[in-house]
């Protein structure tokens, strides 16, 4: 079932919101729709985001595909691959970070040349 639609440049991806984060989830909900100027760091993108809520079964080493939130520098981050902080090739935050949905397919995202635009809004 899909929950969000996330536009990164001209890409359009559909994700699933995750059980682990019912607060954050919540506050992502209401502020939808969200975006911002994507910036790339290795095989993540993050932009500025402001969610009143703390950390919520926090992590970072988080899978292939997650949608993140990272309270303490109001950034919403989109994981694919490795970053420099990946041991051993799995996604991996520079801080632990709350994950609140998953990408359903993350393949289109490997051509991302640089940083872009990113769009979520609800589906539905």
């Amino acid at each position: 079932m899909t929950d969000l639609r996330v536009t990164v440049g001209e890409r359009e991806l559909v994700a699933t919101w995750t059980d682990d984060a019912p607060a954050t989830r919540a506050a992502l909900e209401a502020a939808l729709p969200v975006g911002g100027d994507g910036i790339r760091w290795g095989d993540e993108l993050y932009f500025d985001l402001t969610l009143d809520v703390p950390l919520e079964n926090a992590s970072d080493v988080v899978p292939e595909g997650a949608i993140a939130y990272w309270p303490s520098g109001n950034k919403l981050c989109l994981f694919w691959g490795e970053t420099p902080a990946s041991v051993d090739g799995e996604p991996r935050a520079a801080v632990p970070v709350t994950v609140v949905a998953r990408l359903e397919a993350v393949s289109a995202l490997e051509t991302l040349d640089g940083g872009a635009q990113v769009r979520l809004e609800q589906v539905g």
